[in-house]
């Protein structure tokens, strides 16, 4: 029997989870006495409860995130009813800050804040030499990364052929901008780069091929990132898929150079541009020369293959929907793969909070605390951006309506696609759930009726996609003279990279 079990709530069982993978690695002497036992949202509370008692652990450990909090307070409170005895530890960032509003605070008997690696053993060092220390809440601070030993060892076959993998070369970040908890960091901070390089060479080696990096800044550090690319440049096959975040305004030699030389389908960019409205941007400390960001994409998509997945947040202080619907115009201009609509939430810690009062920020009790409404816009408008945001993950983010999307949004974007949304929205009675031959028949409901395009073009444009999208059988708008080969739709793709890449061509 395990003396220590570390667990956690995946949103799906693809991901992995690289916290308790660091907290594993570093346990030293305890390392052969700690397991990992993960679970989904979709895992019943007493089902995890019970398959981590039967283990029958001194000390579970248990990493909260903002969509599992909810879901691993019940867990708790149920393992507690049940064995008492059994210490319970908590960390990860949905407990780091304000960690006394939490009803799961009640429930535990330790809290680690911060990075964890060292101070979470050392805590299980003294629980179980029968010294465990009076305060509740354990500062893990940030350890010197030279001390802390790097987790890819944890990683098994079955993450290996099955799951994405998490990597870091740095942790934290040397900006600002209020929405994120990396505001808090005081600068970037790097692993060992020969040992880090070393580490990726032994996953390579037993097979792992798709690497998501969770750096917050992976462009800013030019030796170190020249160094990562040409690692994986003197690697390429089909299967390898790698995944950094960038900013959009920091685009130097040596990234363009090697960005250019990776073929179709295996580098992904998460590329921050968040707003482009300038009283927005001073308002959260967010520093970003618009113009050079824009000339970057344009760049990255004229002479890279890269996928270009952009964010935009809506609802920031100083930002209305019309300032919000320009600047998706303006991205949407730039060609990128996709742009991802998000909504403003209220991380505990960040110092987005400090705005509240002044731009009458009101925000969701409940996680993700998603903003409900500002002083520049009321909850109606808000609904309806969150509902634009859900159905353009759907329809344009998706992939699956190459040949639809051009006659949604037309010369104006933003307006077209809400007016679209809304009509969407109103005759299917929800956003979520919907089957994709629905959806179909949705769309071109909303084409004919909301923006008034020609049937014919319609059902044309529809087809394509709907053959390309796999569904089988006749489709209600396919006109009785079109025909084309489901094959000759979709083509054959390479299995490098994601379906919903290959759906983006």
């Amino acid at each position: 029997m395990p003396e220590i079990v570390l667990a956690t709530l995946n949103a799906r069982y693809i991901h992995s989870a690289f916290g308790l993978r660091c907290l594993k690695a570093n346990m030293g002497e305890l390392r052969e006495e700690t397991v990992i036992v993960e679970f989904s949202l979709e895992s019943r509370p007493a089902d995890v409860a019970e398959t981590l008692l039967r283990r029958g652990p001194s000390i579970i450990g248990f990493g909260l995130y903002v969509w599992n909090i909810e879901q691993t307070t019940r867990i708790v409170r149920l393992i507690k009813s049940e064995r008492p005895e059994t210490t319970i530890v908590l960390g990860g960032p949905e407990i780091s800050f304000e960690w006394a509003d939490e009803a799961i605070s009640a429930a535990c008997d330790y809290i680690v804040t911060g990075e964890g690696d060292l101070a979470f053993p050392a805590l299980c060092r003294d629980i179980l030499r029968g010294h465990p220390p009076a305060e509740m809440v354990i500062a893990g601070g940030c350890p010197p990364l030279d001390q802390v030993r790097m987790p890819y060892d944890e990683y098994t076959d079955e993450d290996i052929g099955q799951r994405v993998l998490y990597v870091e070369a740095s942790r934290g970040c040397p900006f600002r901008c209020e929405f994120c908890l990396s505001a808090l960091d005081k600068t970037s901070r790097p692993f060992p780069l020969a040992g880090f390089l070393g580490e990726l060479a032994r996953l390579y080696g037993r097979g792992a091929r798709q690497f998501k990096f969770v750096d917050r800044t992976f462009n800013l550090n030019a030796r170190t990132g020249a160094a990562i690319l040409d690692f994986f440049l003197e690697r390429v096959d089909e299967d390898l898929f790698l995944h950094f975040e960038v900013i959009p305004d920091h685009l130097p030699p040596w990234l363009k150079e090697r960005l250019a030389r990776f073929p179709p389908g295996t580098v992904q960019l998460e590329v921050g541009v968040q707003t482009f409205n300038p009283e927005a941007q001073a308002l959260i400390s967010r520093k970003q020369d618009d113009a050079l960001a824009e000339q970057n994409i344009r760049w990255l998509r004229s002479h890279t293959s890269a996928h270009l997945h952009t964010d935009l947040i809506a609802g920031l202080p100083g930002e209305d929907v019309g300032s919000f619907g320009a600047g998706f115009d303006r991205l949407i201009a730039l060609g990128p793969h996709e742009i991802q609509v998000g909504i403003l939430k209220r991380l505990k810690g960040a110092p987005i909070a400090r705005h509240t009062e002044a731009f009458t920020l009101r925000f969701d009790p409940s996680p993700p605390y998603a903003l409900l409404s500002s002083d520049r816009i009321d909850f109606f408008e808000m609904q309806r951006v969150t509902r634009f945001s859900r159905l353009w993950d759907l329809i344009g983010n998706s992939g699956r309506f190459r040949n639809t999307l051009p006659l949604i949004l037309g010369e104006a974007p933003f307006d077209r696609f809400m007016t679209f949304s809304d009509g969407l929205s109103e005759a299917a009675g929800k956003v979520h759930g919907i089957a994709l031959k629905r959806l179909f028949s949705l769309v071109c409901q909303g084409l004919t009726e909301r923006l008034s395009v020609p049937e014919g073009e319609v059902a044309a444009a529809l087809l394509l996609d709907y053959q390309a999208s796999g569904l089988k059988g006749r489709p209600p708008f396919a006109a009785p003279s079109s025909s084309r080969d489901s094959a000759g739709a979709s083509g054959e793709w390479r299995r490098r990279g994601t379906r919903r890449q290959k759906a983006h061509g």
